[in-house]
C-alpha cells in the first residue's frame, strides 16, 4: 500500500505536466501557404531592437487575428505563453524550433509582414492594430513572395 501511494505521488506531477502540454505555437496551416518555387527573402536591417514591443496581429494564417506578439532580448511572448526567439541571420529567427522569416518592416517599426518560408504560417502584424496603407505593402511583399493571400484571414 505504502509502495502504490509513492509511485501515485512520484507519477502525479508527471502526468500533469503531460496533460498541461501544449505546442510551442499553433498548428501550421495544412498545406503549405506559399508556393516553393517564388523567390524568398527577410529585410536585412530587422533586428530584435527593431520589432521589441507589442503587436498585434492583423491577417494571417497560423496566427490568428487579434493575437498579440510582444517582443523581447530572446523571447517572443505569444498570446500570453513566452516562447524562445534567437536571431539567425538578419532579418531570420528561431522561434522555438521554427524559423521565421521578417520578409517586410515599414521604416518607422509600425507593421511588419512575417512567415515560415517553408510556407507553414504567415501574419502580418501592427503595433497600433490600424495599419492603414501599410497593409497593401505588407500583402504586396507577401504575394511576391509566392504566399497564398486568399488563405489568410483577417480580424
Amino acid at each position: 500500500m505504502i509502495r502504490a501511494r509513492r509511485l501515485l505521488l512520484l507519477g502525479l506531477p508527471l502526468l500533469l505536466l503531460a496533460c498541461g502540454a501544449r505546442a510551442p505555437l499553433p498548428p501550421v496551416a495544412a498545406g503549405p501557404l506559399r508556393e516553393a518555387t517564388a523567390p524568398v527573402g527577410s529585410q536585412v536591417d530587422v533586428t530584435e531592437a527593431r520589432l521589441a514591443g507589442d503587436w498585434q496581429v492583423i491577417e494571417g494564417a497560423g496566427l490568428a487575428p487579434g493575437t498579440r506578439l510582444s517582443f523581447a532580448p530572446g523571447t517572443l511572448t505569444l498570446a500570453g505563453r513566452t516562447l524562445p526567439l534567437k536571431m539567425t541571420a538578419p532579418g531570420r529567427f528561431d522561434l522555438a524550433g521554427q524559423q521565421i522569416w521578417v520578409h517586410w518592416l515599414d521604416a518607422d517599426n509600425r507593421t511588419a509582414a512575417m512567415g515560415d518560408p517553408q510556407g507553414g504560417r504567415v501574419w502580418i502584424m501592427d503595433r497600433s492594430g490600424q495599419p492603414g496603407e501599410r497593409l497593401g505593402a505588407a500583402r504586396e511583399i507577401l504575394d511576391w513572395y509566392g504566399y497564398d493571400l486568399a488563405r489568410m484571414t483577417r480580424g
